[in-house]
């Protein structure tokens, strides 16, 4: 279960000045702290210090894309949550993100109640996958298992 009092953190990555104004926004109200990164680059430096349950980006980015931050965060010993956004947000490309692995697609300008859902969700998906991971390396240890 979700400790509510603590903050969440919510990692942005190639958003817009204004986009980022938005979310910066969104999020405070929300309790939750934000970071931005210009691009994948310094998104992984941040990621590989900060343990983050969710990171945001946008499509495309000065070095790269969305597919090149999931797989070079899939090396993380706890790989974020992704969440892609787009001004043309479709079809194909939420089924490219969810069938590489990302956690879904928010389309821009962001609507506040949508991202706060998706981003509740991620986190909460992301929750769920730590505590069963840990079950399951605290059960590999254990004369039951054995």
């Amino acid at each position: 279960m979700l400790d509510p009092s603590k903050t969440q953190t919510i990692l942005f990555v190639g958003i817009g000045e204004s986009d980022g104004l938005s979310l910066d926004k969104i999020f405070l109200e929300s309790g939750w702290r934000s970071h931005g990164a210009s691009n994948c680059q310094q998104a992984l430096e941040f990621l590989d210090q900060h343990d983050v349950p969710v990171v945001l980006a946008e499509s495309e980015m000065s070095d790269g894309n969305w597919r090149r931050l999931l797989k070079d965060m899939a090396s993380l010993s706890v790989p974020p949550k992704l969440i892609v956004s787009s001004r043309l947000a479709d079809h194909r490309l939420w089924a490219e993100v969810l069938n590489l692995g990302g956690y879904d697609v928010l389309m821009t300008p962001f609507e506040p109640e949508e991202v706060l859902r998706v981003t509740f969700a991620a986190r909460h998906h992301w929750g769920c996958k730590q505590v069963d991971g840990r079950a399951r390396s605290a059960g590999a240890g254990s004369p039951e298992s054995q």
